[in-house]
């Protein structure tokens, strides 16, 4: 078993049941399916898992969840992060507590802080843990970019030992890769930029697709670990359609249509998230077919 945050690690949704409410014996169904299929960590109560959307108890009862379904075969790295530096601390005691080996921090959203506010957001939150700390970036949702030099210098933390980068910006990616100690890990925050990332000096994705399609993304990721790059791009080439339509709509809409499909979990969600669109739920049933992933489909047709 690896003991850090390398490789493949799969960003999980989490599933309710058709009340609305906490489906718990299916986060366990869906956390052994990753680990069985030799994904490295898993990354439970973040944007794909509809953290925003759960209640502060139901996200510690998920971290708890995952923890005992992987029970040791692979690590788990607990989503938590907001735009309250406090409240963000609480919750990384609690994702501790629940037996979380890691946390994945997201930039504050909506107060949209300076370099220097993010800088002493992220210091206040790993000098109250332990638990190595990944920074999330995803200017795109945040509307607040973690520049290069801010994450080479949080880099020098101790425990801030990488970044999570879905920035979109191969240059940025570049850019933090030459200015980071060889040990920090950068990690690719969109499945479709992943491989070109790994091939960059990445040293792993946490993928939105491997909720569909764990073994597979596996196999992509560990040919890249080992310079097959040949192989890598085969699985890649293979997966690009359905890495593309987990994002015809808001994450994570598209892939919790797909589960529900495959009939992995109920498809219900919290609002402000709704159904796909007629649209694209056709998309993303032609791309399963297409992919051999129809049979579940058809079943429930």
């Amino acid at each position: 078993m690896r003991l850090q945050f390398t490789g493949l690690g799969t960003a999980l949704i989490t599933p309710f049941t058709r009340s609305g409410a906490l489906d718990e014996a299916a986060v366990t169904r869906l956390a052994t399916r990753q680990v069985d299929a030799g994904v490295h960590f898993v990354v439970p109560c973040g944007t794909t898992g509809e953290a925003p959307t759960m209640t502060e108890a139901e996200r510690t009862r998920v971290v708890e969840l995952v923890a005992a379904a992987v029970d040791g075969r692979a690590m788990v790295l607990a989503g938590a992060g907001g735009y309250d530096t406090r409240e963000v601390i609480r919750a990384v005691a609690q994702c501790e507590h629940a037996g979380a080996h890691g946390i994945l921090s997201v930039a504050p959203y909506y107060n949209r802080p300076t370099q220097e506010g993010l800088f002493q957001h992220y210091k206040a939150i790993a000098e109250s843990t332990a638990l190595p700390i990944i920074l999330y970036n995803v200017p795109g949702r945040t509307g607040c970019n973690i520049e290069p030099a801010t994450v080479a210098r949080l880099a020098g933390i101790p425990n801030i030992v990488g970044v999570k980068e879905a920035s979109g910006s191969m240059t940025q990616i570049v850019d933090v890769c030459r200015r980071v100690p060889s040990d920090f890990l950068v990690l690719s925050g969109d499945d479709a930029l992943g491989l070109p990332m790994m091939a960059i000096g990445g040293q792993g994705i946490i993928s939105v697709v491997s909720n569909e399609v764990p073994s597979e993304m596996t196999q992509l990721v560990e040919a890249a670990e080992r310079g097959d790059f040949a192989a890598a791009r085969r699985w890649h080439q293979a997966l690009v359609p359905l890495m593309q339509v987990n994002f015809v709509e808001a994450n994570p809409i598209p892939v919790k249509a797909a589960m529900a499909a495959m009939g992995l979990c109920e498809e219900v969600y919290r609002l402000p998230m709704v159904p796909p669109s007629d649209a694209a739920r056709q998309q993303v049933v032609a791309v399963l077919r297409e992919l051999g992933l129809s049979a579940a489909v058809e079943a429930r047709a």
